[in-house]
């Protein structure tokens, strides 16, 4: 199962995922963040503290926005992942692709 609770701080959009990133609700992270994107988001924040899993089908919707994103100039940072779920990332070199911090403090003063 996967909540998204989304907060606004200081012109940031933060998506706080709680739970199980599958392909079963993919669409929900997906929704998360075209909805920041069509709010005119320029500054995404995925708060990954409460992720305690993600799928191929999680990680390709991250991947997806990459292009879009850069083209766009919007900024999307993922900040607290555990230690399992940033492997997971780093594996597959995603780490390399994204910007991945290790906490919220960072994130927001990169």
């Amino acid at each position: 199962m996967l909540t998204i609770t989304t907060q606004q701080e200081n012109g940031h959009d933060i998506l706080l995922l709680k739970g199980e990133v599958d392909a079963s609700n993919s669409v929900i992270l997906d929704e998360a963040i075209t909805k920041a994107v069509n709010d005119g988001s320029n500054s995404i924040l995925v708060d990954g503290a409460g992720l305690e899993y993600i799928s191929s089908a999680g990680l390709g919707v991250f991947m997806s926005y990459l292009e879009d994103f850069q083209e766009q100039e919007i900024n999307l940072k993922i900040y607290s992942l555990s230690d399992r779920v940033y492997e997971v990332f780093k594996i597959l070199g995603l780490d390399q692709l994204m910007k991945i911090y290790p906490d919220k403090i960072t994130a927001l003063n990169s």
